[in-house]
């Protein structure tokens, strides 16, 4: 998938918010600090669209880009910043559950796990919560250019276990500084997107 085509349509707190649900989505979630951010840019191949900061917990607001005109990618807000106060940690848990159960064209959502860690509470929570609404996701490890290339099958085989991934599931490695991994994602997101207008075709 070349991406030629990147516009942020909606910044959102409240469904009310949300931009029109007529296109195909994937939304992206994960830790604060994850590198989230920085992976949205590699993959939109924008410098700073998605705003980056060494601060965790930036991202406190749903951002909507529309891709290509095709389909968009859902940045949520990072979850389980320590410093984080009480009532700001429980309106971005709302936020997402409001996105989760009223987006009826969300084909998948990302969850990015940082790869030199065994999955936080949050992670093995968020991933629970994911399998709870039945909705269907991917993992995707950040920071491999962290970590040695005979250490990263171990850590895989680490988030696997955590987890309780099936033996079918993969996980994707990614680096946003070295720029490997991204290629892999979109090609998974293409087939979904690829997948989701056939069907719509067929349903027509």
């Amino acid at each position: 998938m070349i991406i030629k085509k990147v516009e942020l349509i909606a910044t959102a707190v409240k469904k009310g918010q949300y931009p029109a649900d007529s296109l195909p989505e994937i939304a992206f979630a994960g830790r604060s600090n994850v590198g989230k951010s920085s992976l949205l840019n590699l993959l939109m191949n924008r410098k700073s669209l998605a705003r980056v900061s060494g601060s965790p917990g930036k991202t406190r607001t749903i951002n909507f880009y529309e891709i290509n005109e095709k389909f968009r990618i859902v940045d949520l807000p990072g979850y389980g910043y320590a410093k984080a106060s009480k009532s700001l940690t429980e309106t971005w848990g709302g936020m997402m559950e409001e996105f989760f159960e009223s987006r009826e064209k969300l084909l998948k959502v990302v969850q990015l796990v940082d790869i030199r860690h065994t999955p936080t509470a949050q992670d093995i929570q968020m991933y629970e919560y994911l399998r709870y609404y039945k909705l269907e996701w991917l993992i995707v490890a950040t920071k491999a250019d962290k970590i040695s290339r005979s250490e990263i099958q171990k850590s895989l085989s680490g988030i696997h276990k955590t987890l309780e991934l099936s033996e079918m599931e993969k996980i994707i490695p990614v680096s946003a500084l070295k720029r490997t991994g991204h290629t892999e994602l979109l090609e998974e997101i293409e087939k979904l997107c690829d997948f989701y207008f056939s069907q719509s075709l067929e349903r027509e």
